[in-house]
Order: C-alpha cells, then structure tokens, then sequence
C-alpha cells in the first residue's frame, strides 16, 4: 500500500443527486475517477492532459470498478474522498477509494486500472507496459 493519499471535498448538488435526493450512484465513480487521476497528478506532477506525452502512454485505463453504498449521501451533504493505490503489478495497479460524512465511512470503492498503451505492431490497438519503477517510486 502507498503512502500517497488523495482527499477531496465535495459538497453534494442537486445535480449529483436522483429525484429522491440521494446521489444517483454512479455519481460515486465519477468521484472515483476525479480522484485517481489527481492522485496521479500529485504523485508526479504531471496534469493528467500532459500524462501520455510525458510517459508514452495512452492512460491509465479502466479494467474493473467495483463499490459498497454503506450509507446515502444527500444532498447538501458534504462528503470526503479519499483515494490511495494498494497494489502496483507488472502493468496493473489497484485504488482504493473511501468516501466519509463527518469521518463516518458511507462507501467504499476500488478501481483496476492499467499502464495503457498503443500496441507497436498494431497502432489500432490498446495494450499494457510495465510500470516504470520511477512512476511507483512516486507514491512513496
């Protein structure tokens, strides 16, 4: 697990929110999303329009998004991301997202994402690369 966490505050809005005034839930991976890539971000200082020239990939793509709803978020609420990597592999990573109101856990989320790139025998094509260990020596 890194020592790298991502937090953010979220104020929740209307338009986040189902008629019933509940966030909708696909909200929370959108949240999810946000705070994998400013983790990203605040690791190696690099603006995620930036992130493919800097290292030669295409992203860091989305293979498996998977949450527990412990409790609502409404509106008004004012909600506490929390996001952190707990496992980097080869060409793979795992996030770990924890949403709070007023530090009590109301979800818990974690994506697999991975190294993204274009295949060099087939441009058309995504594939994966190994990590460099400079990009996981960030996370710290």
């Amino acid at each position: 697990m890194t020592l790298l966490i991502q937090r953010r505050t979220i104020v929740i809005e209307w338009g986040h929110c189902d008629p019933a005034g509940i966030v909708f839930n696909p909200r929370f991976f959108e949240f999810f999303d946000t705070n994998t890539w400013m983790l990203f971000e605040k690791a190696l200082g690099v603006k995620q329009s930036e992130l493919a020239a800097t290292y030669g990939i295409i992203g860091i793509a989305l293979v498996d998004a998977r949450a527990n709803f412990l409790k609502p978020a409404k509106f008004g609420d004012t909600i506490e991301v929390a996001s952190r990597i707990t496992e980097f592999r080869r060409s793979s990573f795992e996030v770990q997202h924890t949403i709070t109101i007023g530090g009590e856990v109301t979800t818990e989320g974690n994506e697999t994402r991975v190294w993204a790139v274009r295949d060099k025998a087939k441009p058309d094509k995504i594939t994966t690369a190994a990590i460099p260990a400079k990009v996981i020596a960030r996370f710290g």
